[in-house]
């Protein structure tokens, strides 16, 4: 089974995939994570974010590893823990721009598809549109972009990282308006997408709503 939960930066996907994930003891696949590792190579190397043939080479010679631990996911990227590395707004700006490319999205589809052969809740941007669109249960999340911005100021300041809200805020409207513009996989929902508005919802309560449409989805099948 995959359940596919989309979204904008800050909407709370990746919280509340890691923990529908662990309810249902499935894989969690943080997608977003595999493009901030392109975006957070790309700087390192000096290779232009506008440059596909060369982001595209870059992607399909880079190794990423994803691990499960007690704090979080540990992400791996050609041997150097970048867990925190990539979590920044630079590098999420960045990651929104090299996936805008046809051709790198391309270079990293069949990674992301390998995923599959197990039970997955995969979240990202283009997950029920393009990655896995014979999702079972597609999921849409989305909050005002002032909601999101406090979230992800405050995720940052858990992890003692400084940041400016009001730079988030401007940031995140960027790459709204990068994302849903881009040519490849623009964000939006798929056409069977239930979309769930998370400005004034708590963690537990979105969790809870998804464990249903997945329950839902289950009693529907056996009765089929």
């Amino acid at each position: 089974m995959i359940i596919a939960i989309d979204g904008p930066a800050g909407s709370g996907k990746s919280t509340v995939a890691k923990l529908v994930a662990d309810r249902l003891n499935f894989l969690y696949l943080d997608t977003g994570a595999i493009y901030r590792c392109l975006g957070y190579a790309a700087l390192k190397k000096g290779v232009s974010l506008d440059d596909e043939e060369a982001l595209a080479e870059l992607a399909k010679r880079i190794n990423i590893q994803m691990e499960n631990t007690p704090r979080g996911i540990r992400v791996i990227l050609n041997g150097e823990d970048v867990s925190q590395g990539i979590r920044t707004e630079e590098i999420g700006m960045a990651a929104s721009r090299v996936s805008r490319h046809p051709k790198v999205r391309e270079a990293l589809l069949d990674l992301q598809r390998s995923f599959a052969s197990q039970d997955l809740v995969a979240e990202g941007r283009d997950m029920g549109t393009v990655v896995f669109p014979e999702a079972e249960v597609k999921i849409f999340l989305t909050a005002s972009p002032e909601v999101r911005a406090r979230r992800r100021w405050l995720q940052l300041k858990e992890r003692g990282i400084e940041a400016d809200y009001h730079e988030i805020l401007k940031s995140i409207k960027e790459r709204d308006e990068q994302d849903s513009r881009r040519s490849a996989a623009p964000l939006k929902p798929a056409e069977d997408a239930i979309i769930i508005d998370t400005s004034d919802m708590g963690v537990e309560e979105v969790v809870n709503r998804i464990l249903k449409i997945v329950e839902g989805w289950k009693k529907r099948r056996i009765s089929s």
